[in-house]
This record gives C-alpha cells, structure tokens and sequence, in this order.
C-alpha cells in the first residue's frame, strides 16, 4: 500500500522533533535537492545538526532525505561520507570508536496509513493486560524481547490460547504514541507458536486500534531480522527510510 502525502509530511515532521530539528526541515531539503536536480545521496544535500551535549550519533535516511545528528566532530569525520554508506552501523562504530561508540544498530523503517483489515479463522480471545504480555515475555528469547519492548509499548492486545486450562499468552500486537503523531508498533510470539499467522494477526489488531485512534503507523525492524521485516511487508506497510545510530561513552 501507498502512503497519502499527507501522512508522509506528518512522518517527517515527528523524525524531525524526535531528532530536535525545525518542523519543516525535511520538507525544506526535498524542496532544495529537487530545485537544484542534486543526488539526494550527496553528503551535501544532508540535514546536520550540532548537538554537543548529545549521547549518540544517529542517522536517518526518511523519504529519500537524509539526516545526522551528533556532537561536532562526528559531524565533521562524516561530513565526506555518502549517505549509503553512513546507513551502515559499521561505519558509524569506526566513526566514533575513538569516544566509545557501540550499540543501537541499524533498522528500517515502515509506515502505514491505512492497513487491510485481517480476520482470524476463528473467534480469538484478546487481553489488553500486562500481566498477559509479560508472561508472553517470559516464554521467548532475552533477544526477541528486548528488540520488541513490549514494557515499552503502551497499548497491548495480547492473542490467548482458546482451549487451555490456565490462559496461555500465544502472541501480541502493542503500540505506543511517539512524538504525538505516530504509533510506534512491535509484535512479539511465543516461539512454538510462530509462523502460524499469529503474529500478522496479533499486529492488524494493534495497528488497527492505533488507526482508530488517529494515529499513523510506524513499525521499526533491525535490518538483520528478515522474520520481523517480512512480516511488515506482509501486513502492507511501505519501506520509508532507514536508522543508524550508536551510542557514545
């Protein structure tokens, strides 16, 4: 699915707070690179922002425009490098390894404003509890659960096993309100339970409570997780950008 242009002016404007830049910065740059037929790719078409008292470097390429954003010197180490190449955590890490980089990674971006609605073959029982979610944690990797962060997500729909004495969480779709405009999504299954379409279920209910609220929806994977963004794809969101970052000391 496509996104209205209205909702991409309305992504670029939540990065553009998230990363503490003008509201218009990235609609201004698409405007300069168009006007001056440039390679949106050039490091001199890029939005930088000097923040001397930030804790990391991040990297953004959102809609063909890119951003970086980070203490002076980091500014200036990346300043000859393409946008291709800043995107990968890798060059990031040797950028900053002299002040401690590490961590973060790189994710890609997927958004959606409007989403095919997925019904289950049968009748599902949802919880919106923690208790539920947690317990779902509880059942899968340290890894998945961090990448996910269901603790994060504040709205939750927990899918529960229909036939099992004690309620068994089988999978979650949660959301969270970010920057005001966008419901940061992430889904998690319990391992015995995957690739049986719970979780595409699990994440159509979410993100269908998250549109019913007014909200666009924005859904972040590492680049190395093909099950995360094959499932994003699947669902029907569109590929809008890419996140590097990493922190520093």
């Amino acid at each position: 699915m496509t996104l209205e242009p209205t909702s991409a002016a309305i992504i670029q404007l939540a990065w553009a707070r998230h990363l503490g830049l003008g509201d218009h910065s990235f609609a201004d740059a698409s405007a300069r690179v168009a006007a001056a037929s440039a390679d949106p790719g050039d490091p001199a078409c890029r939005i930088s922002k000097a923040d001397e008292s930030a804790r990391s470097v991040v990297f953004l390429r959102l809609f063909g425009v890119s951003a970086l954003v980070g203490p002076q010197w980091a500014l200036d180490a990346a300043a000859d490098i393409p946008d291709v190449d800043l995107a990968q955590h890798v060059t990031l890490l040797t950028l900053t390894r002299s002040h401690g980089g590490h961590g973060l990674g790189s994710s890609a971006l997927f958004f959606a404003d409007d989403l095919p609605l997925k019904q289950p073959g049968e009748d599902v029982t949802v919880s919106r509890g923690n208790p539920e979610a947690i317990g779902l944690e509880q059942l899968c990797p340290p890894d998945d659960v961090n990448e996910v962060g269901l603790q994060t997500l504040e709205h939750r729909f927990t899918i529960m096993h229909p036939d099992a004495e004690s309620p068994v969480p089988l999978a979650c779709g949660a959301y969270s309100e970010w920057e005001g405009l966008l419901a940061n999504m992430g889904v998690l299954v319990a391992p015995e339970w995957r690739r049986r379409g719970l979780g595409t279920l699990a994440a159509s209910i979410a993100a269908h409570e998250a549109l019913a609220a007014g909200l666009t929806l924005q859904w972040k994977a590492d680049v190395s997780n093909s099950g995360a963004l094959a499932m994003a794809r699947s669902i029907g969101f569109t590929t809008g950008g890419l996140h590097a970052g990493v922190l520093l000391a």
